[in-house]
């Protein structure tokens, strides 16, 4: 009698190293079904650009497979209908997976275990996407951490990194077994295609390249050039790799703490990184521990906020038509290339939220349809941070100045003429604010303020007035601290 395969369910862990559902389930000695399933019923359905990425990072997952004389099977529908049916089809009486910890797919995963082991099947869930659990790190009273820098420092003096492993060299995969064809999910995007602009290699390789294109180069002087949207090389690009599981964020921290031990960078830069990567943790621990973040604010008072409906500016903001030339150029890469520097994603939210006072969850949808790494816990943390609602949260009074954001960190202006190019012949002291220049200046550069490129949508300080005074009505607040810089 054959042997009974076990079941390896990949989900947001498309890699084969460091993959302990992999590594136990090798362990078994019996051949091995690797699945994916596109279930969308269950939690949040995927944005454009996530389908994107997910259709590239199987076929890399596929073909690293193939290498090791497997293959990955597909099934499209209800995880559990389709893991009783590969169970039926194969006899596999274990499924080995790692979690997913957002609270519906948490649950979601525990109900699908009850299920299967009434079904008299095992199944086995481990930790592949975090640096350790959510509930393994809390606080002296036992409770969550609720502010970043001492959840941070009890992670790092609590999680213990695993050991790097680099998974089974041959995978026995019976050949029987039926798949959906990937192209039939058609993920992705179909008349137009709008991806030409996406410069990305997703995959457990592409993830590796990323990384190592970076701890030599970008990581040296991260700290203080990570600002800086127009430095090439300075970010690690690692954001969609790491929400896809194509590489563990223990080995992104691995390697950037031994090049501080080899003198390499200084450990200030390899601290700032990992400090980077804590900030991801907590996000996605917040989430676990309050799942409401996910539709309302943190801090429940700013459920309040009277937030303003105004599709015509929400939709000038998504074109990257604002008439600011920092939160257009933003805007605009965001929708080309699927990904924005993180300095001006703070810009451009805190401009939505603030100059246009209209609601967070606007932008956060706009972010999950177009970011390739679009993370639930990531994405609504962080916009929850620039609208003062959020846990550890930038204060709602600290209100982003997008010209001298540009001036200061767009100093020459490449990244405003990279993305939009109609201002390029402008000189540097007025690309950040083209409606202070000159009539002569705007002629020369061949620019119609309304016509070539848009005059301001709101006035910075009308629009910052206007969110001062929203936040009166939410916290009784009389104070102005606005940042100007």
């Amino acid at each position: 009698m054959a042997t009974k395969p076990v079941i390896l369910w990949f989900r947001r862990d498309l890699r084969l190293h460091d993959n302990p559902a992999l590594n136990h389930a090798a362990e078994t000695g019996r051949p091995i079904l690797p699945v994916y399933i596109l279930d969308e019923h269950f939690e949040r359905p995927m944005g454009a650009a996530s389908r994107w990425w997910l259709d590239k990072s199987l076929r890399a997952l596929d073909a690293a497979l193939q290498d090791r004389g497997s293959r990955l099977i597909l099934r499209k529908g209800n995880a559990l209908t389709q893991l009783q049916a590969l169970i039926a089809e194969t006899g596999a009486d274990v499924v080995f997976m790692n979690r997913l910890f957002e609270p519906e797919a948490f649950e979601h995963d525990a109900e699908i275990a009850h299920t299967l082991k009434a079904d008299g099947v095992e199944c086995h869930g481990f930790n592949g996407a975090l640096l350790c659990r959510p509930g393994d790190v809390l606080n002296g009273s036992g409770q969550p951490y609720k502010v970043f820098t001492p959840f941070l420092r009890a992670l790092l003096a609590t999680a213990e990194a695993p050991a790097h492993t680099t998974g089974p060299r041959q995978i026995q995969t019976p050949k029987t077994v039926q798949s959906d064809d990937l192209d039939g999910w058609k993920l992705h995007p179909q008349r137009p295609d709008w991806s030409n602009g996406f410069d990305w290699t997703p995959g457990e390789d592409g993830a590796s390249q990323a990384l190592s294109r970076f701890i030599p180069s970008g990581l040296k002087t991260y700290a203080k050039d990570r600002d800086f949207p127009d430095r090439q090389g300075a970010n690690s690009r690692l954001s969609p790799h790491l929400h896809w599981g194509e590489i563990s964020p223990w080995r992104a921290i691995d390697r950037a703490q031994q090049a501080a031990k080899d003198g390499k960078v200084s450990s200030a830069e390899s601290d700032k990184f990992v400090a980077e990567i804590g900030w991801r943790e907590f996000s996605a621990h917040l989430l676990h521990h309050f799942p409401y973040i996910a539709e309302r604010a943190f801090r429940p008072e700013y459920d309040a906020m009277p937030w303003r409906k105004d599709d015509a500016s929400l939709k000038a903001w998504r074109q990257g038509r604002t008439g600011y030339p920092l939160v257009d150029a933003g805007m605009r890469q965001l929708w080309t290339t699927g990904w924005m520097h993180n300095r001006v994603r703070m810009v451009v939210a805190s401009f939505l939220i603030k100059h246009l006072l209209i609601d967070w969850r606007e932008g956060e949808a706009w972010f999950w349809d177009t970011l390739v790494d679009a993370d639930r816990a990531s994405n609504v943390q962080n916009w929850q941070w620039v609208a003062g609602s959020g846990a550890d949260a930038s204060p709602f009074f600290r209100i982003f100045n997008p010209i001298t954001q540009g001036e200061k960190f767009d100093p020459d202006g490449g990244y405003v003429r990279r993305w939009v190019p109609e201002l390029r012949r402008l000189p540097d002291r007025c690309l950040q604010s083209p409606w202070t220049a000159p009539a002569e200046v705007l002629r020369d550069a061949g620019i119609v303020l309304g016509r070539d490129y848009p005059k301001p949508i709101v006035e910075h300080e009308k629009g910052r007035a206007r969110a001062l005074a929203a936040l009166k009505t939410v916290s009784g607040r009389g104070d102005d601290h606005s940042d100007r810089d």
